[in-house]
Parts: C-alpha cells; sequence; structure tokens
C-alpha cells in the first residue's frame, strides 16, 4: 500500500474544496443516468414496442437495477479499492447506454434499463468515500455539498433529456450520457484518491454482515424506511407530473424542460441539512421535511387545480423536503460506525430505491384511471405515513 493510499484511510484533517467539488461533479453525472428516461418515456415507450400502462417500467426497472447494485456491489468499496472499482461500474453503465441508444425491442430494452440503474451505483461508492476523508465536525456539510452535486444530476437530467430529446429524439439523449461517462471515467482515473480499505473478509461474509447491521442500528431501519416513503413520493411525483404536462396542459418537450429545471431549486436543501445536522437540530429539520413534503401536494388535491403553476409549486417544495431528508438520514447513519460507512450507505440508499421503483412503477396505471389528483393523493400519503411512524418513534 502507498503512503498515499494508507493515509486516506484515516479522517483528513480538511478535504480540499476542489476535491469535494469533482466528487460533487461524478456524482450528479452519474446519478443523471437513472433520471434521463422520466420525462420521455412518451417518446421511446412507442418506439419499443411498450404501451402507455408499461411505459413507466423504463423508470422503475431503472430504479430496481440501482437498488440492486446498492445491495451486491456498493459493500465492496469496504472490501476493495474504491478508485478502480468505481471505473469498472463507470464503464458497464457506458457500454449499457451505448446499447439502448440502438435498441429496438421492448424486451431488450427494459433489460437494459435495470443494467443501466445497475452499473450506476459507483455514486453511492463516492459518498462514504468523502465521508470518511471528512473530519467529523464538518463531516454533515461535506456530504451536504457532495449530495447538492447528486441531487442536482437527479433533477437537471430531466430538462436535459426533454431538451435533446425535442432536437435531435430520445436515442440522442442516451448517447449524449455514455459520452459523459467517458467523459466521468477519465475525471475518476485522474483526480480521484485511491482507497484501500482496512475491512478484510470474503465477499459472502460482507454480504452476511448486511443483515447483521440492519439487525444492530435501529434508527438505519428506521431512516431508511422515512426515506424509502419520501422517495416513493417523489419518484411518483416526477413520473407523473410530464404526463399530465404534456397531455392536458399542452407543453412540448422543451416547455417540460424548463417545468423540470424549477424543480432545481430544491437542492439547496442539502448543504443546509448538513449545517443544520452538524449543529445538532436533526430532529426539528427531519420534522420539517416530512411535514413539508404531504403539504407539496396540496395545490394538486384542489377540485380545478391551478395548472402547471400548481405542479411548479409542487416540484421545488417537494424536491426540498426530500432532499433535507435524505441528507439528513445520511449524516445519521454514517456516525454509526465508520468502518462499514459503504455499507451502512449501500443498506440506506438501497431502501430508497426500493421506494422509487415503486413510486414510478405505480405512477403510469394511477394517471390512467384515477389522473393528476389521484396520482396527488397517493403521492401525499407515503410521506404523510412516514410523517407518522417518525412522529411516534422518535425520542
Amino acid at each position: 500500500m502507498t503512503s498515499q493510499t494508507s493515509s486516506l484511510t484515516r479522517e483528513s484533517p480538511s478535504l480540499p474544496q476542489t476535491l469535494v467539488l469533482l466528487f460533487a461533479l461524478c456524482c450528479g453525472a452519474i446519478v443523471a443516468n437513472l433520471y434521463y428516461a422520466q420525462p420521455i418515456i412518451e417518446l421511446i415507450a412507442p418506439d419499443v414496442g411498450l404501451d402507455a400502462e408499461r411505459a413507466s417500467l423504463i423508470v422503475s426497472l431503472t430504479q430496481i437495477g440501482y437498488a440492486l447494485g446498492l445491495l451486491f456491489l456498493v459493500p465492496l468499496a469496504d472490501l476493495l479499492e474504491s478508485r478502480r472499482l468505481m471505473l469498472v461500474t463507470t464503464a458497464a453503465a457506458l457500454l449499457c447506454l451505448l446499447a439502448a441508444a440502438f435498441a429496438t425491442q421492448p424486451g431488450l430494452f427494459l433489460g437494459l434499463a435495470l443494467l443501466i440503474g445497475l452499473s450506476s451505483v459507483s455514486v453511492q461508492m463516492l459518498i462514504p468515500l468523502a465521508a470518511n476523508l471528512a473530519p467529523e465536525a464538518s463531516r454533515g456539510r461535506v456530504v451536504g455539498n457532495i449530495m447538492s452535486g447528486l441531487l442536482l444530476g437527479i433533477l437537471l437530467a430531466r430538462p436535459l433529456a426533454s431538451l435533446v430529446a425535442g432536437e435531435f429524439g430520445w436515442r440522442a439523449v442516451y448517447l449524449m450520457a455514455a459520452s459523459l461517462m467517458l467523459l466521468i471515467s477519465l475525471v475518476i482515473a485522474t483526480t480521484i484518491p485511491r482507497h484501500a480499505p482496512a475491512h478484510r473478509a470474503s465477499y459472502g461474509q460482507l454480504l452476511a454482515s448486511l443483515v447483521q447491521l440492519l439487525r444492530r442500528y435501529p434508527i438505519l431501519r428506521r431512516r431508511a424506511l422515512y426515506q424509502g416513503l419520501m422517495f416513493a413520493s417523489f419518484s411518483l411525483f416526477w413520473t407523473a407530473a410530464p404526463l399530465e404536462l404534456a397531455r392536458h396542459l399542452g407543453l412540448s418537450q422543451q416547455d417540460i424542460a424548463l417545468f423540470a429545471l424549477a424543480g432545481a431549486i430544491g437542492a439547496v436543501a442539502a448543504p443546509i441539512a448538513g449545517h443544520l445536522a452538524d449543529a445538532g437540530h436533526t430532529y426539528r429539520a427531519s420534522l420539517v421535511a416530512l411535514l413539508l413534503a404531504p403539504l407539496a401536494f396540496v395545490p394538486d388535491l384542489l377540485s380545478d387545480g391551478l395548472g402547471w403553476v400548481g405542479l411548479v409549486a409542487t416540484a421545488i417544495v417537494l424536491d426540498f423536503a426530500v432532499q433535507m431528508s435524505m441528507v439528513l438520514g445520511q449524516r445519521s447513519i454514517y456516525a454509526l460506525e465508520p468502518q462499514s460507512r459503504a455499507r451502512l450507505n449501500a443498506l440506506y440508499m438501497t431502501s430508497i430505491f426500493i421506494g422509487g421503483a415503486i413510486g414510478s412503477a405505480l405512477a403510469s396505471p394511477i394517471y390512467e384511471q384515477f389522473g393528476l389528483q389521484g396520482a396527488a393523493l397517493l403521492g401525499a400519503g407515503l410521506p404523510l405515513l412516514g410523517l407518522l411512524l417518525f412522529v411516534s418513534r422518535e425520542p
């Protein structure tokens, strides 16, 4: 092991801001792979032979693939050298995106959607690495700043996909994403520090330890449940909203791109949440986030609705609430067991993306049967359940 590598196994006195920005850039670019399809499923589905009620499978299968990658690949970051692992998964994502750009059969495209999610998990190896490198006093702020990049990737992926698809067709979106993965691979190879973990175990023992961690820490189970419900609501909204905007409000792909861009305002929640967590306000900030999420849907539940204005308001408030809750949860679980941060993050994020997959899968059938109000009712009910559980369980 080199002296550079060994030094990175201990907490650094500070983490250079340029490295934080690079981590944020990589996280945003990689996680965007999960969301490019969300606003353009009505363009993709007929072209690959999927009917309207199965269109949201494109999004949900990508999220299921991501959840599988979180569970079976991300824990390897506690066992293997991180940079090499990230390079392998990013290269796999590049190949899957290229294949999706030329797919013409529904089964093949859905399979590739699953694999795109599975291979885009290096983002969740970067975040625990940053937490390992950051000192305790500023860990929440570092994670919050990196999460801002990740969350901007989630939010900007939609307008970017809408704009590119509107001008060049949906296949150009996947070609663009593949090109971006090539660039990110170069960034990872040349700038991300090597990190060889001290943990020693077989892969089977590593996976078995996930069950032990889940049993050992009630706060991990609770935080995973709250955020899973929040992300189910988030994914349901962002899958149903473009359908409403295109079908009933007559917006073009370019207009939908501007709508999706408005939701990016909510990304300011991540650094705010990090500061609040470092200052010891996790409980009150979590309560605020869980209150805001169901309230965000009020404009869409009104009998006449508020049109695109109501949807913009929902997007901003919901995104703010979901992102604040996510960072607060990560800050809490990273404090549990420093040598197991990759596995703790894997468990936390797996539950989140299982929730997201469920929300996306429900979006199309609920919207087709009950319209925007039906989707909004379910979208509000999920975080409301999280709020009730939080109030009854948290000290």
